[in-house]
């Protein structure tokens, strides 16, 4: 089974983002082992986004395939994301880590650890939105390789 972990800067405290991440673990659960590493944020701090970068870097497995959630990234659509999904594991990828970072961005250390960086638009949202938007398109692209209707 495919391992997904999205690592957060932030810890989500508003009950609508966080009764919305659990609804997607609960779809995800027969489809992908999904787990969330919460690291501090750093935010204010002169070095912080540095100081997360390295936190960032520590939770990432071995032989991860990671994907950076920036602006600058690539916008794919889900049939797109659906096929890098397939396309990691034919290859012999067990484990996909999204990175969220905080407000003030991912650190370049970061960025450069990246096999891929993943935009979901130009326009700007809240970190803690971006988890549960993350969540969604991991189980729309898993549902569009299981067949299923939901993304129909």
């Amino acid at each position: 089974m495919l391992n997904l972990k999205i690592i957060a800067a932030g810890k989500l405290k508003e009950l609508f983002y966080i009764d919305a991440c659990i609804e997607y673990f609960k779809r995800l659960r027969t489809m992908a082992e999904v787990s969330v590493t919460e690291i501090a944020e750093e935010s204010g701090r002169p070095d912080g986004l540095e100081r997360e970068g390295d936190k960032i870097l520590s939770a990432i497995p071995k032989q991860a395939y990671v994907i950076a959630m920036c602006i600058e990234g690539t916008m794919l659509s889900s049939e797109e994301l659906a096929r890098r999904f397939e396309r990691a594991q034919v290859s012999g990828v067990s484990h996909i880590v999204f990175i969220i970072g905080s407000s003030e961005g991912l650190a370049d250390k970061v960025k450069q650890r990246a096999d891929f960086r993943l935009s979901m638009s130009k326009m700007t949202f809240p970190h803690h939105l971006a988890r549960v938007m993350v969540l969604e398109q991991i189980y729309r692209a898993l549902s569009i390789n299981a067949g299923s209707k939901y993304h129909k």
